[in-house]
């Protein structure tokens, strides 16, 4: 069963809202006087996603998405304001692709006879393992 490949998801640039601050850490006067770092805000319920992405979007337990559904994300490896902003929007897109696609059902199995019988053969000599490292008891 082949399953068709799904391109991936690109969150367009107009529904993000990037701000440039300076960014923290060394690097001494670079830092200081450039505001190369960039703040990316993008809220979920307004945005063109489809429908089951912004839901498994919001429910994702990530330090990223606030409470009111905005994702926050903050770039500033780079020293350049353009590469940070392409850091921040990949990491987005990746964020949401990592949702994109839902997963799949798991149906309940019954284990099988054989496992069964594994299961408790094992349970059995773990069991006699532990009997042994009882008090000693002299048979006088």
């Amino acid at each position: 069963m082949a399953t068709a490949m799904i391109p991936p998801l690109e969150v367009p640039e107009d529904e993000v809202e990037i701000t440039a601050m300076r960014a923290q850490g060394a690097g001494g006067q670079n830092v200081n006087k450039v505001s190369s770092a960039v703040h990316l805000r993008f809220g979920v319920a307004a945005s063109s996603l489809p429908d089951g992405v912004k839901e498994r979007l919001l429910s994702l337990r990530d330090s990223r998405i606030t409470q009111d559904g905005v994702v926050v994300i903050k770039a500033q490896q780079y020293r350049s304001q353009d590469q940070n902003r392409a850091d921040a929007l990949q990491r987005l897109n990746a964020l949401v692709n990592s949702v994109a696609v839902s997963p799949r059902v798991r149906r309940a199995t019954k284990p099988t006879y054989g496992s069964q019988q594994r299961r408790l053969a094992g349970k059995s000599q773990r069991s006699d393992t532990k009997a042994l490292r009882g008090r000693v008891r002299d048979s006088s």
